[in-house]
């Protein structure tokens, strides 16, 4: 396994994140390899951590000022072994190769864990939304299309949403790709519902992750009802955590966003959430904004000199991290062990180090990583994939009600293996080879493709 690592680390210097996603799939499915040696022999996990296709194209558009401007386009088709590629497209400055090799990569799994028939994928830009017109949105958006419309499909590869790319970007894509190619087929994700979108799509994530929450919680006779919970991020998922919590009886004390945090001891009701998806989607203000709406709550700005989020350094029962990867270090994670907390399920992908996963997993807390805790924005992906192909559309109810079977699904599957290999309760084998057992087996029936 070391020599392999070595390989992996020779192949792709210095793509940080890429690396640590698969040091931590290896870890996990070393006992898988033993006992199925045709794994190794087919090379599995030397073809899996490659790529199928990468592509990487230049993303020039005109700003308000009439001033042209480049951007870097990427696309990474991870894995196709058991569905067209799935997974979404983020726009931000940090973009690069490594993160979306490491996204796609943790894809395959997710999706293989989702009980539906979808590859793993993931592209986008380092084009910043923030701060930019809905013209120069749009006029980006387009020529981003333009090249990206001759790589998918909906038999193909069918992107979706993820940081910086919301309900606005995703119908500019989708009406330059209609263009393009002259028809109205489920290419993209997260569409409008006017227009071939799915109830319940921006809520999935969080509210899938809530519900895997629950489900771990279950495994000890527990629930949600009085907990005192952390959510770190403002965005969608965050939302929509505090959302289905609130439902659920918890309380939701925390949101951030990249320029610090608030903590509302009282908690953040229904009357607090709805002002704050009006500041995040509506207005695009600043978290801060909260304490001048609600001054009982304490804002804390972010300092790049600590050592830790002091986000994660309060009292409570479980945390819902829900913002960006490495969210969560060494030190933070032994302050929420030291705070009590019984459980951390990641709505966000990989927001925890190695480091703090390993103070986790020794503390024996419900810890559910995300490529099995925040699967529900995929797998209602899937679901309106489903229903464009059928050309119907599935009430609230439906949608949600596929949601939570899909992740007791997943629970089920994390508990199974990990029970099998001899790792019982520990999610991230769990996850890691259940996910991996169904593309491996896939790759096999397919031969060397």
């Amino acid at each position: 396994m070391q020599e392999f690592i070595n390989m992996c680390e020779a192949c792709n210097p210095g793509e940080t994140e890429f690396l640590q996603a698969i040091s931590e799939v290896a870890e996990s499915i070393k006992p898988v390899l033993e006992k199925h040696p045709e794994y190794r022999k087919a090379k599995i996990l030397e073809r899996i951590v490659e790529p199928e296709r990468i592509i990487i194209f230049r993303v020039p558009w005109v700003d308000d000022k009439g001033e042209v401007q480049v951007n870097r386009g990427y696309r990474v088709q991870a894995n196709s072994a058991i569905g067209p590629y799935k997974g979404g497209l983020r726009f931000h400055p940090s973009v690069n190769l490594s993160i979306l090799k490491f996204l796609g990569f943790e894809q395959i799994f997710k999706n293989a864990l989702t009980t539906l028939p979808m590859g793993g994928g993931k592209g986008g830009s380092n084009f910043n939304p923030k701060g930019k017109s809905d013209n120069e949105v749009m006029r980006f958006c387009h020529s981003f299309m333009s090249e990206l419309f001759r790589h998918i499909g909906a038999d193909t590869d069918v992107p979706a949403g993820d940081i910086g790319v919301g309900g606005r970007e995703i119908g500019y894509l989708f009406g330059m790709y209609k263009k393009l190619k002259g028809e109205f087929t489920g290419v993209l994700t997260g569409k409008g519902l006017d227009w071939g979108g799915s109830l319940i799509r921006p809520e999935a994530t969080g509210y899938g992750c809530v519900y895997f929450a629950s489900e771990m919680l279950g495994t000890k006779n527990k629930s949600l009802e009085g907990k005192t919970c952390l959510v770190s991020g403002s965005g969608n998922v965050a939302q929509y955590t505090v959302e289905k919590i609130i439902e659920l009886g918890g309380k939701a004390v925390t949101l951030s966003d990249s320029s610090g945090y608030i903590y509302d001891e009282s908690g953040i009701d229904r009357e607090k959430l709805d002002y704050v998806m009006h500041l995040k989607n509506i207005v695009r203000g600043r978290i801060k904004e909260y304490t001048e709406k609600y001054p009982e709550a304490v804002y804390t700005p972010l300092d790049a000199d600590l050592a830790y989020n002091p986000l994660w350094n309060h009292k409570a029962d479980c945390a819902f991290p829900s913002a960006t990867q490495n969210e969560i270090n060494e030190k933070d994670a032994q302050n929420l062990v030291n705070n009590g907390i019984q459980l951390v399920a990641e709505g966000a992908n990989m927001p925890t180090t190695p480091e703090g996963v390993e103070i986790f997993l020794d503390a024996k807390i419900l810890y559910g990583p995300g490529k099995a805790a925040n699967a529900g924005g995929v797998s209602v992906s899937g679901l309106e994939m489903t229903q464009n192909s059928m050309r119907l559309k599935w009430t609230q109810e439906e949608v949600d009600s596929y949601l939570l079977r899909i992740m007791k699904s997943i629970h089920s599957a994390c508990l199974a293996a990990s029970e099998e290999y001899g790792a019982v309760g520990n999610y991230v084998m769990g996850a890691n080879i259940a996910g991996f057992t169904k593309v491996a087996n896939s790759m096999l029936a397919q031969g060397i493709v």
